[in-house]
């Protein structure tokens, strides 16, 4: 379970709550003892239309916090959800523990940052930036071809010498994906286990759960707990929310019952 931390003003569900490192580590510590596995501390927006943030900035958003979980002895490791090299390498030294890159080393340096710090990475299928991933959104087959640009993604770093028990595949929900592509992917997800690799999902609030219910971001909840089950039903490893609690539960009976199809033993 992967527990979301935005140090941004902008991102689509809780942009602005935890600007502040204070608050952000309150938060970080109360997804831990919800059950996080790992924190996820990201400070530039990624929704649909957003601008890039300059590097300083971010790195001014992200760093102390960092700096303070590593100070509060933060029982879970940290990853640092960035594009840019300088702003993985500065986090990685302030304690972060792993890449989640929604570019997959579309930057160069970023695979030479990743591979000398022997860090994981997760590897996100996204097409363009989020400032224009809405127009890139066509595909003639889906799946077939977010699994090749996974691969492609994978094979780029592995030639930039990460290991490849190292990566971790991210499907992309909602980045250059309708609604409804959105839904396919996580229906269709078994298909992306032939990559071999473990695959993180993040369906948290996202706007196709709002395309289906009509829901705004912070009445998702149900949705999301609908989609973290499906999404472990059909094989991932690592789940990525801002609801850890709830999304927990949903998780440990999707497991159970994933658990119970493979031994062929009823519920």
């Amino acid at each position: 379970m992967v527990g979301v931390l935005n140090v941004t003003p902008d991102s689509f569900s809780d942009g602005g709550r935890f600007l502040d490192p204070g608050a952000a580590v309150e938060h970080a510590l109360r997804m831990a003892s919800e059950g996080a596995d790992l924190v996820d501390v990201g400070g530039e927006s990624t929704r649909p239309g957003a601008p890039r943030v300059p590097e300083e900035e971010e790195l001014a958003r992200v760093i102390p916090v960092l700096q303070a979980l590593a100070r509060s002895r933060f029982p879970v490791p940290v990853s640092i959800d960035t594009s840019k090299a300088a702003v993985a390498r500065a986090a990685l030294d302030a304690g972060a523990s792993l890449v989640n890159d929604v570019r997959a080393l579309a930057d160069p340096e970023m695979a030479r940052v990743v591979a000398g710090s022997g860090a994981p990475v997760v590897l996100m299928h996204m097409r363009g930036t989020p400032g224009d991933m809405r127009e890139r959104a066509t595909y003639h087959d889906l799946v077939a071809e977010v699994r090749a640009e996974l691969a492609a993604a994978m094979a780029r770093a592995e030639a930039a010498g990460v290991a490849r028990e190292r990566i971790v595949l991210d499907p992309g929900i909602g980045f250059a994906k309708t609604a409804g592509q959105s839904v396919e992917i996580l229906a269709r997800l078994p298909e992306l286990l032939s990559l071999g690799r473990p695959l993180l999902v993040g369906p948290s609030r996202k706007s196709f759960i709002g395309a289906l219910t009509g829901a705004p971001p912070e009445e998702r909840l149900p949705g999301t707990l609908a989609a973290v089950a499906a999404a472990v039903l059909g094989g991932a490893t690592f789940i990525r929310v801002h609801d850890v609690a709830a999304s927990r539960q949903a998780v440990l009976v999707a497991v159970a019952l994933r658990a119970s199809g493979q031994s062929g033993t009823r519920v």
